[in-house]
């Protein structure tokens, strides 16, 4: 079936589910915030996250630009679990990301000249646009979920290239660490 039926506005659900999202919102950006102040001593070694959060971005990078070639061709029911994908992915990167954190020393940009001002710009520009970005997708999508169509659209102009950018520049910043030491 290519195309499922766009559901029907939940105007309950939708309130609902957007109080939760603020929660959750709220609540992980001041665990990321914070996480520089904490460390789990652990022995096991979660170095090898990195590369993990990195591949999810990749993944989730991939999977934004195929659902926004699904709903070009109007193939909703494809969009639709693309993005839930991708809602999947950022959850799993989420995870990773605080693991990662909580547990392994942190690894500081070693290479000099201009190359430093282009890593730090990108890092800058991502970490405020994950920040951004958060509720946003969380919103975007569930007004897609409530249907919210109209509204689902007006916001997923704003959210598709910011959430992309923060995608697609999380393995770029990862590449440019890697011969760097914690």
């Amino acid at each position: 079936m290519k195309n499922s039926p766009i559901p029907i506005y939940q105007p309950e659900l939708a309130r609902t589910l957007n109080r939760w999202a603020l929660i959750f919102s709220i609540i992980t950006l001041l665990i990321i915030a914070s996480l520089r102040r904490f460390h789990i001593d652990t022995e096991i070694d979660f170095s090898w996250l990195a590369i993990f959060h990195s591949m999810l971005n990749a993944l989730t990078a991939v999977g934004l630009i195929m659902a926004y070639l699904f709903i070009r061709k109007k193939n909703i029911s494809a969009h639709r679990n693309m993005m839930t994908i991708n809602m999947i992915l950022s959850a799993l990167f989420l995870v990773s990301y605080v693991i990662y954190h909580l547990t392994t020393a942190e690894v500081k940009y070693c290479h000099t000249g201009g190359i430093r001002t282009i890593y730090f710009v990108l890092l800058i520009t991502h970490v405020i646009l994950a920040a951004v970005i958060l509720p946003i997708v969380l919103f975007t999508y569930i007004r897609a979920f409530t249907g919210q169509i109209e509204l689902h659209k007006k916001m997923a102009r704003w959210a598709f290239p910011l959430w992309l950018y923060v995608a697609v520049t999380g393995p770029i910043l990862y590449l440019m660490l890697r011969n760097c030491e914690a």
